[in-house]
Order: structure tokens, then C-alpha cells, then sequence
């Protein structure tokens, strides 16, 4: 009588800095413009990545945030109705999809351009 071999495989768990180069280009794949990835840790208390983009539309930015939440679950989720800006809360890394207009008004990018960008590989799967 054979026994299976019931040795489990562990499932990666994914550093910060890897999570979010990984959402970025699931948004890159749903076609979101204007990726940008801040480096926060030690800048902010808030979270250690920011990942921002710009949809098309509100219809638009919900199918990137369905696409993202379909992949990774996120602790919180914020003006997914609304749509013009969605925000997914993964903990150490915050996603904020934009309409252009309200990405224009609030300037995340001013607010934090002196945080370092982070390059992500956009042809890695």
C-alpha cells in the first residue's frame, strides 16, 4: 500500500516593496495609466507604498480595483461607488485609483514627490 506524499508547499509571501510592484502591474494589465510607486517607509506612518494611477472613468478605475481585489484581498476599501477615486488598503501597501481630474485636484504626487519612486518590472508575471 503506497501513502500520497502529503508534504505541503508553503505559499510566498511577498515583501511590501513586492506586493506593490505586483499590483502595479495588474493595473498595467487592466490598462491604468500614470503608475507610480512611493517608497514611504520612514516617511510616513501611514503605510510603506503608495501605488498610484490614473482609469479612464469610474467604470474603469472599479474594474481595475475588482481586478486587484480578485488577486489580493485588501483590509479596507474606500469610493469604490463613487468610482472617481478608489482606494485599497493592503496595509503596507495603499492603491489609489484615480479619474484625472480628481488625481489633478489632490496631487498626491506633490504631496509626496520627495518619497522615492520605485521602478517595477513590467514584463515579470
Amino acid at each position: 500500500m503506497s501513502k500520497k506524499n502529503s508534504k505541503k508547499t508553503a505559499a510566498k509571501v511577498l515583501s511590501g516593496k513586492e506586493t506593490a510592484a505586483y499590483l502595479a502591474r495588474l493595473i498595467e494589465e487592466k490598462k491604468g495609466n500614470d503608475i507610480i510607486i512611493f517608497d514611504l517607509r520612514g516617511i510616513s506612518p501611514i503605510t510603506d507604498y503608495f501605488v498610484i494611477c490614473t482609469g479612464l472613468s469610474d467604470i474603469h478605475n472599479r474594474n481595475i480595483a475588482d481586478a486587484l481585489v480578485e488577486c489580493e484581498k485588501p483590509y479596507h476599501v474606500e469610493g469604490f461607488e463613487a468610482g472617481y477615486w478608489v482606494l485599497l488598503d493592503f496595509i503596507d501597501v495603499i492603491v489609489h485609483i484615480f479619474s484625472k481630474e480628481t488625481r489633478d485636484f489632490y496631487g498626491l504626487e506633490r504631496l509626496w514627490g520627495h518619497a522615492p519612486r520605485i521602478e517595477y518590472d513590467h514584463d515579470q508575471k
